[in-house]
């Protein structure tokens, strides 16, 4: 999958050879860094991150960091976004919400998955941007959707996984509600000290839970702005 120049006022818009070349540096890094699943690692070296970013990070879009975009917001790091994808298990044709589309970055990655996605972002001037994105990119496929995430979509619900981009202070049970049983949502949970897990939707009534340590979001926020 290659991405050609458009015209666009979403961002720094031209993907080369160079650029491809330092995103299978930056999988290559993400595989040392623990990251095994190959699928995630190539959607890694597809997916232009620098087109998430203002031009004047472009020569910094490749390295494992966490930056600045629009709105107070941040752009994750490629091993968050790289261990989330991982830790949801993805397969081709799956239904997947997205909650906080934020640079539209996971979401992205999501799609160079297979999987049909659905992503919610609070903030009106990210969910415009990010819509021209995802059009300049051709990814047709996401449904960029303006809400509060914690009501979720219910209308397009159920979903096979939930993935959750900012730090909740406590378990969204309104979302768990439009999860398949049998299900996986990945959220980072908890105030000051949050960590990411990852839970298994058992029944309507029951779930199963792993830990996989400490982590830093911005917190998950309701209402839109």
């Amino acid at each position: 999958m290659h991405f050609k120049q458009k015209s666009s006022d979403a961002g720094n818009t031209v993907d080369n050879y160079r650029h491809r070349g330092l995103r299978v540096k930056l999988a290559n890094e993400l595989r040392r860094k623990g990251i095994h699943d190959e699928k995630v690692l190539r959607a890694i070296s597809i997916i232009p991150r620098h087109f998430m970013l203002d031009k004047a990070f472009e020569e910094w879009a490749y390295k494992d960091m966490a930056f600045p975009i629009e709105a107070n917001q941040t752009i994750s790091m490629p091993y968050t976004v790289a261990l989330q994808s991982q830790l949801l298990e993805v397969k081709r044709g799956e239904k997947i919400l997205e909650i906080g589309t934020g640079s539209g970055y996971q979401a992205a990655i999501l799609h160079a998955l297979g999987a049909k996605v659905y992503t919610i972002e609070r903030q009106r001037l990210l969910f415009e941007r990010t819509n021209k994105l995802f059009e300049m990119m051709n990814l047709h496929a996401i449904r960029v959707l303006y809400g509060d995430g914690f009501t979720g979509a219910a209308r397009f619900a159920p979903f096979d996984k939930i993935v959750v981009t900012a730090g909740s202070a406590t378990f969204p049970d309104n979302l768990f509600d439009q999860l398949k049983i049998g299900g996986i949502m990945v959220i980072p949970l908890g105030r000051q000290d949050q960590k990411m897990m990852r839970y298994f939707k058992i029944t309507d009534k029951s779930k199963r839970l792993e830990d996989y340590g400490s982590c830093a979001f911005v917190p998950m926020l309701a209402g839109k702005v």
